[in-house]
């Protein structure tokens, strides 16, 4: 038989040291690697060191003992927490849906580190549990219409616990609260209800204005129609009392002038009598002396050539009382006048001028009126 023997080749020296230095180099690199802990500037380290807490580290470079550290690291800025949405009951028994957003700050790491586990998951529990009781203490229309009250009670419900965990609640906003879909039909309803019944008021209001200033324009027609149909009558009346005073002046007039004319054929008689006295009544003569120039034709002289008429003296004109006609004229002229005014601004009433004082002024002039009428007839009197 043939035996082989195996005799193993010797390593060189060469390539141990290799080995071995590549060896050193790569537990120097994962050393040193594990040293250093870089941390963001918005954040901060909890270090352990076998399980211990150690320290915070503070944002930059920072050196930490190899292989048996830990760093944790916290979010210093403000963070967003969803609150899902959450099925409550109001105080009234209505059943309503709402979901919130809570804004949050990491104030203290160590405590958030060291007082509570996921301070996040924490936090968006919290805030379930506290939405839901908040809710269930208040009315339907309260939780609908007060969202700024609720998100107030939620915070302050808040603050306490997460202020031992390192942890500001800064806001809470409710994004939504939902009736359930019957309360919200009831109140569609409720809302229409409302609405039928202000327009309903809203429409009575408007035929109670209408009706009222409807009456009030009748009123100020029938005030300015009665003032019309009073002026038409003092007009009237004064028109006949200055128709009779001419015609009683008249008949006086003609009837002294018949006295006269009787008492002259009378005179014309006697005249013709044997006797040579005569006896004249004093009344016949002062008529006689007072018309005997009107009744001889003596009312037409001529003067240089030319017939010129001669006017009534100012006892005659006092008798037949043509100065009072001029006067009464005139103020039947000064009355038709006024008339005029009152019926222009009885149309500028119904075109929507001021009432108050366009009826004062209607007022005045039928004092006018009155006073006008007063003094003729005390003139009339008088003569």
């Amino acid at each position: 038989m043939v035996s082989l023997e195996l005799t193993p080749l010797p390593l060189q020296t060469g390539d141990a040291l290799l080995f071995v230095g590549a060896l050193v180099v790569a537990v120097v690199i994962a050393t040193v690697w594990s040293m250093v802990e870089i941390v963001d500037a918005y954040d901060r380290g909890a270090l352990t060191v076998l399980g211990e807490y150690r320290k915070l580290l503070e944002p930059g470079l920072n050196i930490v003992p190899p292989f048996v550290s830990r760093v944790y690291t916290f979010d210093m800025r403000t963070q967003t927490i969803d609150v899902p949405s959450q099925e409550a009951i109001t105080r009234d028994n209505s059943p309503v849906t709402a979901d919130a957003v809570v804004y949050i700050r990491v104030m203290d790491a160590k405590r958030a580190f060291l007082e509570v586990d996921d301070y996040k998951r924490a936090v968006s529990n919290l805030s379930q549990t506290t939405l839901r009781a908040v809710i269930g203490d208040m009315e339907l229309d309260d939780t609908l219409s007060r969202r700024e009250t609720i998100n107030e009670r939620i915070r302050q419900e808040l603050d306490e616990p997460t202020d031992e965990w390192g942890i500001r609640v800064e806001s809470v906003e409710v994004r939504e609260v939902t009736p359930s879909r019957d309360v919200k039909g009831a109140m569609e309803q409720q809302t229409s209800a409302e609405r039928k019944r202000r327009a309903m008021i809203l429409e009575a209001q408007g035929e109670r204005r209408s009706a009222v200033e409807k009456a009030e324009g009748d009123k100020q027609s029938e005030i300015i129609r009665a003032q019309g149909e009073k002026q038409s009558q003092i007009l009237e009346a004064q028109g006949d009392s200055i128709s009779t005073v001419l015609r009683a002046r008249s008949a006086e007039a003609m009837g002294e002038r018949a006295v006269i004319d009787k008492g002259m054929e009378t005179l014309e008689q006697i005249g013709q009598s044997e006797s040579t006295t005569f006896v004249l009544p004093q009344e016949l003569s002062s008529m006689i002396g007072r018309y005997g120039k009107h009744l001889t034709g003596s009312d037409v002289a001529e003067a240089d050539g030319q017939l010129e008429s001669l006017e009534f003296d100012e006892e005659t004109r006092e008798l037949i009382g043509l100065d009072d006609i001029s006067e009464i004229l005139g103020e039947i002229e000064e009355i038709e006048m006024d008339v005029e005014a009152m019926e222009q601004e009885a149309q500028a009433i119904q075109e929507g001028e001021d009432m108050p004082a366009q009826t004062g002024d209607v007022v005045d002039i039928s004092e006018t009126r009155q006073e006008t009428d007063t003094d003729t007839d005390t003139d009339a009197d008088s003569r």
